[in-house]
């Protein structure tokens, strides 16, 4: 039976880790029979990107045969809502774990995570569902990251650092070191801007700017 593997989203970020999907099928699966997919949620008609067939949701779900899905959606609140649908449809989530990643000891990992080019994971970190990570993030010892973060490209995350769900963390920032007992905290839904220093806790739901960071002023 053919296995489908639909990387739903097809826009710059899913057009960047397909070919991490197509490498992950050639290294993990060579010989099965399988078709790698864009899936776009509402597409009108069948079209092709990137050399990859693109079907709308609704047509990924009638496909005969075995259906694997992982969500290249930067917009956490976007992603669950898909990724609740598709498993309502019993289709299993893959994880996307880049060859040149670097992961370390007794790392906790959970479903479908999305890990880019480059990104080092060290050791007794655990990470939660639909977590994505673009490419050269670093994630140090002891952090605990929640379900549907998003780390933007060079994302620098120190030791003893606790995110809370759906946050979302902008390109090059820094995130300073916790202390062990007493991790430095982000808030579930805050936001941390581009190239931002995160020095001290992150209330939930704001938006932290600057070098240090701080509060966005409305």
């Amino acid at each position: 039976m053919k296995t489908f593997f639909g990387l739903i989203g097809a826009g710059g970020h899913g057009r960047e880790v397909m070919p991490m999907l197509r490498k992950m099928i050639e290294g993990k699966n060579a010989g099965l029979d399988c078709e790698l997919l864009f899936v776009v949620e509402n597409l009108e008609q069948e079209t092709e990107i990137n050399g990859y067939r693109a079907i709308s949701l609704k047509a990924f779900f009638d496909l005969e045969g075995t259906k694997r899905f992982n969500i290249a959606i930067g917009n956490s609140s976007v992603r669950q809502r898909i990724a609740e649908v598709c498993l309502a449809q019993e289709i299993e989530p893959f994880a996307l774990i880049a060859n040149s990643v670097i992961l370390l000891d007794n790392n906790e990992i959970g479903d479908a995570c999305m890990i880019s080019e480059q990104t080092i994971i060290t050791s007794n970190v655990r990470i939660g569902r639909f977590f994505q990570a673009n490419c050269q993030c670093n994630i140090s010892h002891d952090c605990v990251i929640g379900d549907y973060v998003t780390f933007a490209p060079g994302v620098k995350c120190n030791g003893n650092v606790t995110i809370g769900d759906h946050a979302y963390i902008g390109a090059g920032a820094l995130i300073k070191q916790g202390q062990y007992g007493k991790p430095l905290m982000i808030g579930a839904g805050a936001v941390v801007g581009m190239g931002a220093v995160v020095t001290k806790d992150v209330a939930p739901n704001t938006i932290v700017v600057g070098n240090p960071a701080r509060p966005m002023v409305k």
